[in-house]
């Protein structure tokens, strides 16, 4: 993330794409160990879910599109549930824009843990929007994964998860299975529709495209022969890289200063 009046550049073999800074958004997924958000992840970026499992310490992933030809660029944040680095989460959740509280459905504590959560990201976003001034509103999720299991094995309610949500109309409660692959577009399509993004960014909604074609991607005028009914086109980039932590708290700055707050005033801590 930079300054609104700059502009990203996605990098990565032959592809060089400048996103409008305004464009550019970051999807934080956040819940406990075990709960299937790398999962949630591996079937939205590629429509694949790993049975093994491995730990995440913390992924980093970048999707742009061509919708209609507009660019955006949605930068997804896949954090440990561990937690080992408080600090970190924190700042995960200061330059988050859009977020995905996933638990499981058979698993008690992890749903504990989203409601944790929840409030944190509430009362860290709440800080920041004090010091900015904004009225933005705050897009999030709530997840309970594993719905494809056995009702005996069920340790949540339904009723439960939509209890979490029922005060706040930018905040969606949905049960998928990202073994199954279920519900899971439909989450996303109601995620983007919140965040007032395109729905075409959901993954059934645009074109797969190989990094190959980059170089036109960003052409308005950028058709295939064998897409040419569709209007929206995604691409992985393959050597994205996770911003520095010093560019993502010179990005919170920024947006406190931008409003012309004091340095010497209360700031909105991240450790």
């Amino acid at each position: 993330f930079q300054d609104q009046a700059m502009m990203k550049t996605m990098s990565g073999g032959n592809c060089n794409l400048n996103v409008p800074a305004k464009n550019s958004y970051r999807m934080v997924v956040l819940g406990a160990s075990r709960v299937g958000k790398s999962s949630i992840v591996s079937r939205f970026l590629n429509g694949r879910f790993e049975d093994q499992y491995t730990p995440t310490i913390e992924d980093f992933h970048r999707k742009v599109y061509n919708i209609r030809g507009d660019l955006y660029q949605l930068d997804i944040l896949d954090t440990s549930g561990n937690h080992p680095f408080p600090a970190m989460r924190r700042l995960s959740i200061l330059t988050g824009d859009v977020f995905i509280l996933v638990f499981s459905l058979d698993n008690r504590e992890s749903f504990d843990e989203v409601k944790r959560l929840q409030k944190q990201i509430l009362e860290i976003k709440s800080c920041l929007k004090n010091k900015t001034k904004e009225s933005a509103d705050l897009p999030m999720v709530i997840c309970g994964n594993k719905n494809d299991h056995s009702e005996i094995f069920r340790k949540v309610r339904t009723d439960e998860g939509e209890n979490l949500v029922s005060s706040d109309e930018n905040c969606a409660y949905f049960e998928v299975s990202a073994k199954k692959n279920t519900n899971v577009d439909e989450m996303f399509y109601v995620l983007f529709s919140m965040a007032k993004l395109p729905h075409e960014m959901s993954p059934s909604l645009h074109r797969k495209i190989s990094i190959q074609y980059g170089d036109t991607f960003q052409q308005k005028s950028f058709r295939m022969r064998r897409v040419k009914d569709m209007d929206a086109y995604g691409m992985i980039s393959p050597f994205a890289r996770r911003p520095s932590v010093n560019s993502d708290l010179k990005y919170i700055k920024s947006k406190v200063l931008r409003e012309g707050q004091s340095r010497e005033r209360e700031k909105c801590t991240v450790q």
